[in-house]
C-alpha cells in the first residue's frame, strides 16, 4: 500500500490540555496549526499514511503517552474519502464523488 496525504481537522481535548501541547507541537511541525479551546486545542494539519486509521492511531496514541485521558474527534480527508473518528473508532466514512 503507497502512502496517501490526509488533511485532519480535530478536537483534542485533555484532562492537562498544556501537558499535551508540546507533544502535538512536535507531530505536526510546520505542516499545520493548533488553535487553543477551554478543554484542549482545534487542529488543522496534513500528514502522510497509508490509512487514516494508521495516521489516527499514531497521532492519539502520542497524545495518549503524555496524558491518558485525552480523546480526540478527527475528520481526515485523502483524495477519494473522508472518516470520521471518536478517539480510535472509526464513526462514519464518506467517498468522495469525483466527477
Amino acid at each position: 500500500m503507497s502512502e496517501k496525504k490526509f488533511k485532519l481537522i480535530a478536537r483534542v481535548s485533555s484532562a492537562n490540555p498544556s501537558a499535551i501541547k508540546p507533544a502535538l507541537e512536535k507531530m505536526i511541525g510546520n505542516n499545520g496549526s493548533i488553535k487553543p479551546t477551554d478543554d484542549g486545542f482545534e487542529v488543522n494539519a496534513e500528514f502522510k499514511g497509508e490509512s487514516a486509521r494508521d495516521v489516527n492511531r499514531m497521532l492519539l496514541s502520542e497524545l495518549r503517552k503524555a496524558i491518558k485521558k485525552t480523546s480526540m474527534r478527527s475528520e481526515w480527508t485523502s483524495e477519494d474519502a473522508t472518516e470520521k473518528f471518536f478517539d480510535y473508532a472509526l464513526k462514519q466514512t464518506k467517498k468522495i464523488n469525483q466527477n
